[in-house]
């Protein structure tokens, strides 16, 4: 089984091409540059996108405009390719990448994104439950390092991998795949641009 697998919801956007459970190239770039890496990863494993068996997708939560770019490329090309599509939070990559951490994703608005008793949610960073001997990973956790640290939570230096919610952790997380439309995004707040604003 070919498994492609993205993540778009944070400023590094990840790719990665898994077949029966072993990572054959992982990418790293940004979101507008997914399909790229995407080209890429097959090309450098002699594949065609026609090989695929499923995709998995980041549904966030994360910048809207990010999860919005990765669930659109993730549908367009299961819709096209036919084949099925898993959705997996971005926290649980994270999560899965450094077990025992907290995944923390910074959701701008001096908020981020956490898991408060395993349940995704938006908060201000001083209002997080730091267990004694915590340890944050992610953007959120970097951006925030000052204030994590100073509540007595260990925040891995700011190039370590955990802080990435890298593609291969996605497809290794991915479960139920279905119909590329059943897929939603993990937004837990309403988009800065409001249109029913007046």
């Amino acid at each position: 089984m070919l498994i492609l697998a993205l993540d778009t919801a944070t400023g590094i956007a990840t790719s990665a091409l898994v077949a029966e459970g072993t990572t054959l190239g992982e990418r790293r770039s940004t979101a507008v540059s997914v399909l790229a890496d995407v080209h890429e990863l097959l090309d450098a494993a002699g594949a065609v996108p026609s090989d695929l068996s499923g995709i998995v997708v980041g549904v966030g939560p994360g910048s809207f405009t990010g999860v919005r770019i990765g669930l659109a490329a993730a549908r367009g090309l299961a819709f096209a390719l036919d084949v099925r599509l898993a959705g997996v939070s971005t926290l649980a990559a994270l999560a899965a990448g450094a077990p025992g951490a907290l995944p923390v994703i910074d959701a701008r608005r001096r908020e981020v994104f956490a898991l408060a008793r395993g349940t995704p949610v938006c908060l201000a960073p001083e209002d997080l439950e730091l267990p004694p001997g915590s340890t944050c990973v992610g953007d959120g956790a970097v951006r925030y390092r000052v204030l994590l640290e100073a509540a007595g939570a260990e925040v891995p230096p700011d190039g370590d991998d955990v802080h990435v919610p890298r593609a291969s952790l996605h497809a290794a997380l991915a479960l139920d795949f279905g119909p590329p439309e059943l897929v939603e995004p993990l937004y837990l707040r309403v988009p800065d641009a409001d249109r029913s604003a007046p």
